[in-house]
C-alpha cells in the first residue's frame, strides 16, 4: 500500500513563501516511475490541480492561477516531492494534497490520497 504524507503547511502571510513536502512510501511502488502532482481544496470548494512533475523532474506543469508563483521539484533519491510556493495569495488558502500520476498531461490520479496539509494565508 502506498502512503503519502503532506507537510509544511502553516499560517502566513500575504505575499510570503511556503515550501510544502510529500514523502511518498510503498514496498511495491517504485516512485521514479510515476509523475506527481499536487492539488488543493479550498474549503467549500472541489479538490482542484495545483502543479504536475513528471517522473524525472525534467517536466512540469501548472495551473494558470499558481503560474509563475509555485515550482515544484522532486528528489528520487528521497521519494520526495516539494512544492516551494512564493508570493502566496489569500486565495491560495488551501488543504494541500500530492498524489501519484498515472497520466502527467491529464493528471489523472493513481492510488490514495495522503492526509494533507493545510495553508492558509492571511490578507
Amino acid at each position: 500500500q502506498v502512503q503519502l504524507v503532506e507537510s509544511g503547511g502553516g499560517l502566513v502571510q500575504a505575499g510570503d513563501s511556503l515550501s510544502l513536502s510529500c514523502v511518498v512510501s510503498g514496498r511495491t511502488f517504485t516512485f521514479s516511475a510515476y509523475a506527481m502532482g499536487w492539488f488543493r481544496q479550498a474549503e467549500g470548494k472541489e479538490r482542484e490541480f495545483v502543479a504536475a512533475i513528471n517522473w524525472n523532474g525534467e517536466n512540469t506543469r501548472y495551473a494558470d492561477s499558481v503560474k509563475g508563483r509555485f515550482i515544484l521539484s522532486r528528489d528520487n533519491a528521497k521519494n520526495t516531492v516539494y512544492l516551494h510556493m512564493n508570493s502566496l495569495k489569500p486565495e491560495d488558502t488551501a488543504d494541500y494534497y500530492c498524489a501519484a500520476l498515472s497520466n502527467f498531461w491529464l493528471g489523472t490520479v493513481t492510488g490514495s490520497w495522503g492526509r494533507g496539509t493545510q495553508v492558509t494565508v492571511s490578507s
